[in-house]
């Protein structure tokens, strides 16, 4: 039996920025449930387009600005947060950790950070909900049955998660190639927990010279009269998330949909879509300057960060690298990556003549076609 390093009780030495988590997972994961965690769809063409768009866009400082009051905090939803990164919501957290789930949430309570639990995660949400800060959000997958859904929806409100992330680009869920290679194989101890007492709904049947994914699978993946059911069903905002397509966001924003998260599920959805940063700019032009964007896929420093805020991010969401944490140092491996992330954002604004999250923009990215901007 495949099994984890048990995680440390202190911080490693070898951690001396935050995407150090990623080089040292191997030490505490398994083989295979690293390269379940780490992979992504086909032959990762997107999973490499992430990274490579963060590496091609350069930073263009500014000198001599006074940042001697500089602070990261914003507003998002109504509410006044301390800084801009989020984690994000992953499944099976108990593949890196025997706590999964409530470790993570015990990392972003403590360092003030937003939280979004996955509706696939190894814990349920009213346990998490008891160790996670109040910036708790819960991602849904619609369910086969409505009232399932909806179940799910009344649980979040009453465990007190503020908003409900709604996932839309994952209706065909497909084992990543590096994970099928590794061996990988879901274990019996590890389930989706929110999901026990609601039993599987029976596959449809095809008849002959009819598709598998077609009339098959994608027979029951959520439309937008689901999208529409749901915004009628609920008070907490609604956030959508995998949008890529300008067209779909001003769609999306026109029927009350709260804000949306520009992913392409950090390359484990469709492989071939462009990089959420690449489509970042376009997605902000369509939907206006005060329509809450966030993005995932591809971060690993704050520097990161910084890009996705200055074309067009109001905050971003952190995957791979919160799991990464958790195998190695388990809630305080997950406070330390945020406070990490969080202090490299600070130098990169601070060296770039930024004193807060407004003044981070467009102008801030340097382009071998762009002209020179003033102050």
């Amino acid at each position: 039996m495949k099994e984890n390093r048990l995680p440390q009780t202190v911080i490693p030495a070898e951690i001396c920025c935050a995407q150090d988590y990623e080089y040292l997972a191997g030490h505490f994961l398994a083989a295979d449930r690293l390269a379940y965690i780490a992979g992504g769809c086909g032959h990762e063409t997107t999973l490499t387009a992430n990274r490579a768009a963060f590496d091609a866009t350069s930073i263009w400082p500014r000198l001599l600005c006074d940042v001697a009051h500089g602070h990261t905090a914003f507003e998002l939803f109504g509410r006044r947060w301390a800084h801009p990164i989020l984690l994000a919501p992953v499944a099976y957290q108990t593949l890196a950790h025997p706590q999964g789930e409530i470790e993570v949430a015990r990392g972003a309570a403590a360092t003030d950070s937003g939280f979004v639990l996955s509706t696939l995660a190894g814990r349920t949400l009213e346990d998490v909900a008891v160790h996670a800060g109040e910036e708790r959000w819960f991602q849904l997958y619609f369910q086969s049955e409505r009232r399932h859904t909806l179940d799910l929806v009344q649980r979040a409100e009453a465990a007190g998660y503020r908003v409900l992330v709604v996932t839309l680009d994952t209706a065909i869920k497909l084992p990543s190639l590096r994970a099928q290679r590794a061996g990988f194989t879901m274990p019996a101890a590890v389930v989706a927990a929110n999901l026990a007492n609601y039993p599987e709904a029976a596959g449809r049947s095809i008849e002959r010279g009819q598709s598998r994914v077609f009339q098959g699978v994608m027979a029951q993946a959520p439309s937008w009269a689901d999208l529409d059911w749901l915004l009628a069903q609920t008070r907490l905002p609604v956030v959508v998330k995998g949008v890529l397509h300008p067209q779909d966001a001003l769609r999306m924003k026109k029927r009350g949909v709260a804000g949306l998260v520009v992913s392409n599920h950090g390359g484990r959805s469709l492989d071939g879509v462009p990089a959420s940063l690449a489509v970042l700019p376009a997605i902000r032009a369509a939907v206006g300057d005060d329509y809450p964007l966030l993005l995932d896929s591809g971060i690993r420093s704050g520097g990161d960060v910084f890009k996705a805020l200055a074309l067009g991010a109001d905050a971003v969401l952190i995957g791979r690298l919160q799991t990464y944490a958790l195998a190695v140092a388990g809630a305080l491996g997950v406070a330390h990556l945020l406070r990490l992330l969080r202090e490299e954002l600070e130098v990169c604004m601070a060296q770039a003549g930024c004193a807060t999250l407004a003044d981070i923009g467009p102008a801030m990215i340097f382009r071998q076609t762009g002209e020179e901007t003033g102050c």
